[in-house]
């Protein structure tokens, strides 16, 4: 065998191993002492990066249950990405297969890691309120509002913000849980609970961005079935208002 094709092959069985020590044996000749420092290095950086990451998720799978997933995630997913900010992306994603794939996990596993890694992506994103053109002060029924790019509404069936080591629930509750992350221009990262209307105006406004704050309202009346959408419209538009003050909405679009 060639020596570039030699070294190749070494390579990928060295990285087979530290990825899976106890299937995949190692490439001939390297002391074991070398190779417990590689599978150590590789495998520590790895999990304090997701254990920073996801905190929660830690504390609730326990020490056992949290190392089992980790070197599951390190043994079986294919990163595509070499940044380690992504890392956590990759890591959801590999909770979704596993989902699908009815691995056993706790039902609430995949939301929580979603709503854990948000405010990473937030904090990482490099939207700017100057990507999204506004006017301050203008008619916010006369005229079409303009959602911050740093205020993501957020819907989960499971209560993730509640999840802690003495609330673990088996079953879904009825009820949505509504959350609403935001970024200040301190680059601090919040997190506060809405209603299931004001979710849906925030959803409204991404999903119809030329509509009105009016036609926005009216539609959400029609969509609640208000009997008066008149009255609907002026508490919609006292939401407006609360948006506007706390940064969720900027202003109206520019003319």
């Amino acid at each position: 065998m060639p020596a570039a094709e030699s070294l190749r092959a070494q390579q990928f069985r060295l990285a087979a191993h530290i990825r899976d020590p106890a299937h995949a044996p190692p490439p001939p000749g390297i002391e074991e002492r070398r190779l417990a420092i590689y599978r150590d290095l590789f495998y520590n950086s790895l999990q304090g990066l997701l254990a920073g990451n996801f905190p929660v998720i830690r504390r609730l799978l326990g020490d056992d249950g949290w190392h089992a997933l980790v070197r599951d995630f390190y043994r079986e997913h294919r990163c595509a990405t070499p940044l380690f900010p992504e890392l956590p992306r990759e890591f959801i994603q590999y909770l979704q297969a596993r989902a699908e794939a009815g691995r056993g996990d706790k039902p609430w596993l995949l939301e929580l890691a979603h709503y854990e890694w948000v405010e990473l992506a937030l904090d990482l994103s490099e939207a700017s309120l100057a990507d999204a053109p506004h006017d301050a002060g203008g008619d916010l029924l006369a005229g079409v509002p303009v959602p911050s790019p740093l205020a993501w509404p957020l819907a989960y069936a499971w209560p993730v913000h509640r999840l802690s080591p003495d609330f673990q629930p088996d079953q879904a509750p009825a009820t949505a849980t509504f959350l609403l992350v935001q970024r200040d221009a301190a680059f601090k990262v919040r997190f506060n609970e809405l209603s299931a209307l004001s979710f849906r105006l925030l959803q409204r406004l991404s999903d119809e961005p030329d509509l009105t704050g009016r036609e926005q309202l009216l539609a959400l009346a029609t969509e609640a079935a208000a009997p008066d959408p008149e009255a609907f419209v002026a508490l919609g538009h006292d939401m407006l208002r609360q948006f506007l003050a706390s940064g969720v909405i900027l202003g109206t679009r520019l003319s």
